[in-house]
Parts: structure tokens; C-alpha cells; sequence
């Protein structure tokens, strides 16, 4: 039997039992909650009019708060959360928060339309540190933190500086009148909470969303056409831009088992419904060479959303997320039924959109292995060349590891997104540096047999002929950087570091 979608908004419980299957949460906030702060801009996630902010419950009894793109997530996936827009901000005698009151200040609006989303992408940063950290001497986020936390926030009037600006005076401002009241709110979100399965139907469409793995594994195993929804930092393109219908839907943000993050000896476990931000966040603590791959990835509200699992589970050929993760011998978690099977993750790719999974199976999770003592010698980067710096899909993705032996290397693994019609590795290149010594010639003889690897298409994003020479230049700058004399530094090699520089001589 269908039960009505329920979340916290605007200060109550609201129920929700006649909307579409995929109606976005931008819809019903324009169109039946009159909310109209929030905008829309390109429906596709990208520049950040629609920016909301989603409450759940924590681990620790609290509430986390992130930012998230309202025009492509699908209204039951609010299920026992809480949706904050501009509106929540007015203040009870219709004074400004301070976010919004340092925007005016700094001169950071023009013609507005961007306003609502900068403002609450500022806001959730704002609940995260707190204006404590001002009146007990701690410090506030830096610039750029700022700038990470807006980069899914688009503006052609105001350059930017008013709202980074903006973004460190809100912290100076007094505490607002009416703070949100986390413990009351956590306990309300309490209420909402199902112990089962959250089923919803409208117009023959259903929406699960389970607790379990089994529960997840049953529903696919008896209806294998229902379509996996993670993040909907992808699917939900398919309605917004495709106007897909995507028929029976299986949600995967609720399943306990697949929210969790592992770390042992041997692996990081990290589960497939796991967000990209919070799975690069715990891997970078081991590989702080993902870092920058972390934070280009795709804005903070996408990461906020999208899930890694989501990311390996699609395979596109230009997915960020897999040449680092096949460098680093990821394996991947598969569940069919009853049966929960492993393989290396190069190995789930077939060909284009193919990959080695039944039409019932599904991604349980990832395990990378953990940077313990037999990985002391490990070297590992990633490099991504994109023609926007910032939230881009990138022409070519990089990764490259060995394991120094001294000036020799062994174990190569070399992968890169963007060059074929899958995520795939160099093993022609990889056989050029296996047991050889790491001198320059080696990465030459290396970088020579990328073309006997790839033969990349000419799109869009790169030609042909750009790809295969950026994935020889991206060999040669690992060598450089890893090289066994004088190895040269991160910011004598990238192009910012170096402007940067450049400008303050």
C-alpha cells in the first residue's frame, strides 16, 4: 500500500500522497509550496539558482545540513528529512540573517536571480561552523574553503569577490534571533523515521526505499528492470533533459549497510550509497594525493548528493572517479540475489555502458587498500585536464602507482577516463615500466606506448590527437614530480601555482 512522503518544511510536517514519482523538489517548491527564493537556472544541477539545503539525522542524535541542487532531486528521496530554503532564513520580526545581511553589506547581489542559492550554499556553511567559532576566538573557514563550499554556484554580475567576502563577514555578524533549534529538530525528524520499507506509488510508478541490503536485493531480484536511484546527480538529467520516464524506482539512500565507511589494516570499505564528498574525504586521509581530484570532482552540492557507488555503477568513460580508484587496486562488491560476489573494478567494464553485472546485481560498496605497512613505498597522482577548472567533465582523467624499489619500479598500474569507451587501464604502457628503472628514458619508452593503449575519440571536450598527447604529458609530469633525484613539487608544475607566483613578484 503507498504511503504519503513525508518531510519537515517551514516549520511542520508535511505530507505529500498526489506527486509524480519524479516530481523534483524545485517543482514542489514553486509550484504547490509557493516557495518561489528558489530558482530555476539550468535543471541539471550545475548552476547552483536552486541550491537548498537538506537536514537529516546523525549518528550522534543531531542534525547534518547539506547543500544540494533542488532542480534534479525527486521529491521522495525527502522522506524523513528536512528542507530548508531562503524563505526559513527571515527572521521573526522580519529582520535578515546574517548571511543574508553580510550579502547586503558586501555588495554581493546585483541582479539576484543567483542570490537564494549563494545564500543558502553560505548557510549550510554557516550551520556547519557556527558564529561560536567567532565569539570563542576560533577560526572561521578561510577563502578557500569559501570558495570550495560556492563552487556549484554560478554568477555573471558581481565577479565573485562581494560574495566571498560576504561569505567571511556573515561569521563577524551577531547570532541571528531565531538560530535553528537542532536537538528540536532532530527529535521531530525522529518521528518521521520507518523501521521498513518506504513504498510510494502515484499514477502506476512506484518509489521504494529500503532499509536493508536483503530487502534492496529482494526487490531487484523480483522485478530486475527497477531502476537503481542514488544520488539522481545523473538520472535525474534523464527527466529534466530527456523527459525519461523511468518506470519502477528503487532508492538506495536508506539502506544502513550502504551508508557506512570501514577502515582496517588491509582495506577502506566504503559503501555504495556513501556520498562522493564523504568517500573522497575519508580516502584523501590516507591518499592526500586525491585531494584536488576531490575537490574538482563536481561542486559541493553534487557531492553532497552523488554517491561514489553511483559513480563506478554508471561507468561512464569520463568518470572522475574510477582511473584513481583502479590505480589503487579498488575492488568492487557486487550483490545478486542471495549471492555477494568481488572483482577488480577494471574488470567491470566490458565495453561502452556495458559492464560484468546481471540485470539484477547492483554495487554493494568498494574496498581500496588501506596505505598500511606493505604500501610504504607506494606512489600514486591523479591528474584532471578539463577546460573549466571547477565543476567540468574532464577531456582526460590520470592515475598512476608503483611501488619503488629503490629506483625500480614494480607493480605499475596506470588508468585513465576519457581515451576509450570504458575506464581502462595502459597495459602497454604498464609493461614499459614494470621492473625498469625510473629514469626519464623509461617514462619516454612509457608514454610511446600510450598509443599502442588508446585511440581516443574526437568530441567536444578534446580531439583526438589532444587527448592522446595531454595523456603523454600527464606521464611525463608524473615522472618529474616522483622522480628519485630532485623530484619537482606540486606548485612548480601547475599552471595556477605558477600565475599565481607570478602575479605577487
Amino acid at each position: 500500500m503507498s504511503q504519503p512522503i513525508r518531510f519537515y518544511h517551514r516549520n511542520a510536517i508535511r505530507e505529500i500522497t498526489d506527486a509524480p514519482v519524479t516530481r523534483t523538489v524545485l517543482q514542489y517548491l514553486r509550484e504547490d509550496a509557493r516557495c518561489t527564493g528558489t530558482k530555476e537556472g539550468c535543471a541539471e544541477g550545475d548552476c547552483g539558482a536552486c541550491t537548498v539545503v537538506i537536514g537529516e539525522r546523525n549518528e550522534a542524535g543531531g542534525v547534518s545540513f547539506k547543500a544540494v541542487n533542488a532542480c534534479i532531486q525527486f521529491l521522495p528521496t525527502l522522506d524523513g528529512k528536512g528542507l530548508f530554503t531562503v524563505e526559513d532564513l527571515r527572521q521573526p520580526d522580519g529582520g535578515l540573517h546574517p548571511v543574508q545581511e553580510a550579502m547586503v553589506e558586501c555588495h554581493g547581489s546585483q541582479c539576484g536571480f543567483c542570490t537564494p542559492g549563494f545564500v543558502m550554499s553560505m548557510w549550510s556553511m554557516y550551520e556547519k561552523h557556527g558564529h561560536e567559532h567567532v565569539c570563542a576566538n576560533r577560526t572561521v573557514p578561510d577563502r578557500a574553503e569559501i570558495a570550495n563550499a560556492l563552487t556549484g554556484n554560478l554568477c555573471r554580475c558581481t565577479g565573485y569577490r562581494p560574495i566571498v567576502d560576504a561569505a567571511e563577514r556573515m561569521f563577524q555578524l551577531p547570532a541571528p534571533k531565531a538560530p535553528v533549534d537542532v536537538k528540536a529538530l532532530a527529535e521531530k525528524l525522529a518521528t518521521l523515521e520507518r523501521g521498513e520499507t518506504f513504498h510510494y506509488e502515484f499514477n502506476g510508478q512506484t518509489f521504494d526505499a529500503p532499509r536493508t541490503i536483503d530487502a534492496l536485493a529482494k526487490i531487484k531480484a523480483d522485478a530486475p528492470t527497477t531502476r537503481i536511484l542514488a544520488g539522481s546527480t545523473d538520472i535525474g538529467l534523464w527527466v529534466t533533459k530527456m523527459m525519461r520516464d523511468l518506470g519502477h524506482i528503487v532508492y538506495v539512500g536508506q539502506v544502513t549497510e550502504m551508508q557506512k565507511v570501514e577502515t582496517n589494516d588491509d582495506w577502506i570499505e566504503i559503501g555504495a550509497g556513501v556520498t562522493v564528498e564523504g568517500a573522497y574525504a575519508e580516502l584523501a586521509k590516507q591518499y592526500p594525493e586525491l585531494t584536488e581530484m576531490w575537490l574538482r570532482f563536481a561542486s559541493l552540492p553534487i557531492r553532497n548528493a552523488g554517491t561514489l557507488g553511483g559513480n563506478v555503477a554508471n561507468g561512464s568513460p569520463i568518470g572522475d572517479s574510477m582511473p584513481g580508484l583502479i590505480a589503487l587496486g579498488a575492488r568492487v562488491v557486487l550483490r545478486g540475489g542471495d549471492v555477494e560476489r568481488e572483482l577488480p573494478l577494471e574488470d567491470l567494464y566490458v565495453a561502452y555502458q556495458k559492464k560484468d553485472m546481471a540485470e539484477h546485481e547492483f554495487v554493494v560498496g568498494l574496498k581500496v587498500p588501506a596505505r598500511n605497512e606493505a604500501r610504504r613505498h607506494f606512489t600514486f597522482r591523479t591528474y584532471k585536464i578539463s577546460k573549466r577548472f571547477d565543476s567540468d567533465i574532464s577531456a582526460v582523467c590520470a592515475a598512476f602507482s608503483f611501488v619503488a624499489d629503490g629506483d625500480t619500479i614494480r607493480e605499475p598500474r596506470i588508468a585513465f577516463g576519457g581515451m576509450a569507451a570504458t575506464p581502462k587501464r595502459a597495459t602497454h604502457a604498464e609493461a614499459a615500466l614494470a621492473d625498469a628503472d625510473w629514469h626519464e628514458a623509461t617514462a619516454q619508452a612509457a608514454m610511446i606506448a600510450l598509443a599502442k593503449d588508446y585511440e581516443p575519440l574526437t568530441d567536444m571536450r578534446a580531439t583526438s590527437g589532444y587527448r592522446l598527447e595531454a595523456a603523454k604529458n600527464t606521464l611525463y609530469r608524473f615522472w618529474l614530480e616522483t622522480r628519485p633525484n630532485d623530484p619537482l613539487q606540486k606548485s612548480a608544475l601547475d599552471v595556477r601555482a605558477v600565475e599565481a607566483a607570478g602575479a605577487t613578484a
